[in-house]
């Protein structure tokens, strides 16, 4: 089983994030009073679209979730108490805690958005004029063909 980076023991249950997912867990009588049976659930990061933080005060904080395709909680903590995306927290260490957990998973959703987006494959001229000299020596193309095609490559 992966073992937590972090973790928020909330007031409607408790946060854990691991290497590339969130699970929000429902356990005690808020979650309960709050979510009713609904149950575990796991948010690949893949899946997170934004984070949003309220910081504990005088009154409870929150960390929500924005998922593609769902509807986020707009009336403040209140709200956020029923929204399945979103634990809230009265504990104002777990203040810090949530500023760790936003700046985790937004620096892995950057880098794997980065890696994707690097993957080129160049074929230097060289290497496209060999692959036409296999092609002449198989006897796929002629010679006036991989004369022509020489020349288009090197621009002559």
């Amino acid at each position: 089983m992966d073992t937590a980076k972090y973790k928020i023991k909330g007031i409607n249950g408790q946060l854990y994030v691991y290497e590339n997912k969130v699970e929000i867990k429902r356990k005690g009588f808020f979650a309960f009073v709050n979510h009713g049976l609904k149950g575990d659930k796991t948010i690949p990061f893949s899946s997170i679209k934004s984070i949003q933080i309220k910081k504990a005060g005088l009154i409870a904080g929150y960390i929500q979730f924005g998922i593609g395709g769902a509807l986020e909680s707009r009336g403040g903590i209140q709200a956020a108490n029923y929204d399945e995306n979103t634990v809230t927290f009265g504990n104002t260490n777990d203040n810090k805690v949530a500023l760790q957990i936003k700046d985790y998973i937004e620096n892995v959703i950057n880098n794997n958005s980065q890696n994707q987006n690097t993957i080129v494959q160049t074929i230097s001229d060289a290497d496209e004029i060999l692959k036409f000299k296999k092609l002449l020596d198989d006897g796929v193309i002629t010679q006036e063909e991989f004369d022509a095609k020489k020349k288009q490559i090197l621009g002559l």
